[in-house]
């Protein structure tokens, strides 16, 4: 893993900016920083120039100490030690930091596995003692509306056991999908095709009304190792969800490119290879997720629907984390919401086919 090294004299002007610094804070390299006050070449950094600004104020300084970067979506960990001279005087200060974004985001990946783990055994005993009751609850729902086929009151409050026992049934299924493994049938996958069923699959779910879907594939696309039939599964549920925010009305973008995807050098000696990659946007002009709900949609049970079961974008989730892809939730570029599912052309999951 690389470091970042920023050195600065007594004086607040810099010495040293290396080219992983650069990187790490976004920092244009040229012009050159050295020479400059770091309080202005830092400027639109404030929580760099804040650690910088107490190197010679503070009588600890901080070690193995960690900063997040909101405007850059990253985490570092950093160690700020004072060069002395041979009278022991404070000339200059270090900072040395390491880009630990992709380390935080697998601790916490692995923390998510260990409470879906926990929570799918509950999950799984629960939906299997559910299962049982729902089905007599349907059979004899059922048993009772033949006999009473002249009471239009019993059949109505019938009609409403049955639907209810059926939307119940429906959720206990969909909790069992999430907490079983997920076991991929790798194969080369057109996401073109995929992308047309899902489609398909979609408007079987949820009334499609007067939306408009505009399907964007560039030319040349490369198939990709992947289960075609779980893959459909992620689209349809992205579309599902679309529908259901533009109401009848609006336009949803399903564009699908190839991009080379850049690793993170900081995990490598030298400079890494850009991974050929599948992007598929799914994008809608609705009204959007809220900023404050945008870190709990993908948790296990949230729903803002009035019917849902809060699981499909986490088995959406699941999925994609499957075949060593990821997905991200943006704004739209106009407004609506725009969700961004990247799949590598080879993945490991291919290895074991």
């Amino acid at each position: 893993m690389r470091n970042g090294v920023i050195a600065i004299h007594r004086d607040g002007t810099i010495a040293l900016v290396n080219g992983e610094a650069c990187r790490i804070f976004a920092l244009p390299r040229d012009p050159d920083p050295v020479g400059l006050a770091f309080s202005d070449a830092f400027r639109a950094r404030p929580d760099l120039v804040r650690v910088l600004s107490g190197a010679f104020e503070m009588t600890t300084l901080p070690n193995r100490a960690e900063l997040r970067l909101k405007e850059l979506d990253r985490v570092i960990g950093y160690t700020l030690s004072q060069v002395r001279d041979d009278q022991e005087r404070a000339i200059g200060a270090v900072l040395f930091f390491k880009d630990l974004t992709q380390v935080e985001q697998m601790e916490e990946r692995e923390r998510l596995r260990d409470r879906l783990a926990s929570l799918g055994e509950m999950a799984a005993g629960i939906a299997h003692e559910l299962k049982n009751p729902l089905a007599g609850i349907e059979v004899m729902a059922g048993l009772l509306r033949r006999q009473v086929p002249d009471t239009p009151s019993a059949q109505s409050l019938l009609a409403d056991i049955l639907s209810e026992a059926k939307l119940a049934n429906a959720i206990v299924v969909e909790m069992l999908e999430f907490v079983r493994p997920v076991r991929l049938q790798v194969e080369q996958t057109d996401v073109a095709q995929v992308l047309q069923q899902s489609i398909t699959n979609a408007e079987s779910k949820v009334p499609r009304g007067n939306v408009e879907v505009v399907l964007e594939i560039a030319d040349g696309l490369p198939q990709v190792d992947g289960d075609a039939s779980q893959l459909c599964q992620v689209f349809s549920n992205l579309l599902t969800n679309a529908f259901d925010a533009v109401k009848g009305h609006g336009r949803v973008v399903l564009r699908a490119a190839l991009e080379s995807v850049e690793q993170d050098p900081g995990f490598t000696a030298d400079a890494p290879e850009p991974v050929p990659s599948v992007v598929v946007d799914v994008e809608d002009d609705g009204p959007g997720v809220p900023a404050e709900l945008r870190d709990k949609i993908f948790n296990p049970f949230f729903t803002t629907k009035v019917t849902g079961s809060g699981l499909g974008l986490p088995i959406v989730r699941k999925i994609v984390d499957a075949h060593d892809g990821r997905i991200d939730l943006t704004d739209a570029p106009v407004r609506g919401t725009r969700f961004r599912v990247t799949l590598p052309v080879s993945s490991a999951s291919s290895w074991f086919k």
